[in-house]
């Protein structure tokens, strides 16, 4: 389970932020904060105020250890023209809290509990606790591969919902949605014009911001061939980086090597021309770049798996792994060193 909302009175040392110093962004104590959201990439100050929670105006980088502004701009989400301009004048109640809490009702502003419970993946489970067989409860595993992936996608992309406003409020999480329905009757990923650089897109397709994970693999060879995020990720825990089932390019040796119909054929050096312990010999790194921005200079890594080409950064600005890596380096001499890789096409450089 996600425990991304905590309660700093009650478990004080989840605060990241420096708050023994001033800085002028910080326009708030720690004695406002009524919930810290994050402890990974960035962390976010929530505040109580009537029967709803509202975002303070400075979160945390983690990574740099700084305090950096929070203001949604306009712009930027879609919901931005539909609230007040003032940061904390936008509640987190149709914002935030549907996909960081279980069962947050809209009309009386509760939830069961904070965090991604048991009941977020599974629906409700008091019949499963009167009788615990298979048949009380919902196993995403037993689902069909879209409704399965569903689960995981309600919350890890960006859309909007086909209904909306609800109750006067504009919501950023699927309202009606319930684990074994289909997603998409009651939510519509963002749109994308192809060519255009968007907040949330990059001009060929890819995520260009945090939090659009199932936007990328809907869109992915992956995805159509019924591979589900489970084959990945473990929601209940591992213990290793985003919970991976298995370690590093163990992850997607499952399905890929030189005995299986996926390939690739030849061993890990003959596919990625890099050393078989560096960075480059890494299949994240060149199938999953970090081109999604989630704070600053933090970026998270897509999940197309396409490979992004050097050609595909002078067409369109979309950063590419090679350049990214090799620093310094320009696209036209990624395109020449893989030219002479025999075992790539060159129509795939170009």
């Amino acid at each position: 389970m996600a425990n991304v909302v905590q309660d700093p009175k009650q478990r004080p040392q989840a605060v990241l932020g420096d708050f023994s110093k001033p800085n002028p962004l910080v326009t708030f104590t720690i004695e406002d904060v009524a919930f810290v959201y994050g402890s990974k990439w960035k962390q976010r100050y929530w505040k109580k105020q009537g029967d709803d929670y509202y975002v303070l105006p400075a979160q945390w980088d983690i990574q740099s250890k700084t305090w950096r502004p929070y203001h949604v701009q306009p712009n930027t989400d879609w919901w931005v023209p539909h609230y007040p301009e003032a940061q904390e004048q936008r509640p987190t109640g149709p914002l935030c809290d549907g996909c960081h809490s279980v069962n947050y009702n809209i009309t009386t502003k509760t939830v069961t509990e904070w965090n991604v419970g048991c009941e977020r993946c599974h629906g409700p489970g008091a019949a499963h606790v009167a009788k615990p067989v298979a048949a009380t409860i919902v196993n995403p595993a037993r689902l069909d591969d879209t409704r399965s992936n569903d689960v995981c996608i309600q919350c890890h992309s960006q859309g909007q919902p086909r209904e909306n406003p609800k109750q006067g409020q504009y919501y950023d999480w699927p309202v009606g949605y319930s684990v074994g329905d289909r997603l998409a009757d009651v939510w519509r990923l963002e749109e994308h014009k192809l060519g255009a650089t968007t907040f949330t897109h990059w001009p060929e397709g890819s995520a260009h911001k945090n939090r659009m994970q199932g936007n990328d693999f809907v869109a992915s060879r992956m995805y159509a061939k019924g591979v589900r995020c489970w084959a990945c990720h473990d929601p209940h825990g591992t213990g290793r980086p985003a919970e991976l089932v298995l370690p590093g390019n163990e992850v997607c040796a499952q399905c890929h090597g030189p005995q299986l119909q996926a390939g690739p054929r030849g061993t890990l050096e003959q596919h990625t021309h890099h050393r078989s312990d560096s960075a480059g010999s890494a299949c994240v790194s060149c199938h999953m770049p970090q081109i999604a921005q989630t704070i600053a200079a933090v970026n998270v890594r897509s999940h197309t798996f396409r490979f992004v080409s050097p050609t595909m950064t002078d067409l369109y600005g979309v950063p590419n792994p090679c350049t990214s890596c090799h620093a310094g380096k320009s696209t036209a001499w990624a395109v020449e060193a893989m030219r002479a890789w025999t075992n790539v096409s060159p129509w795939r450089v170009e």
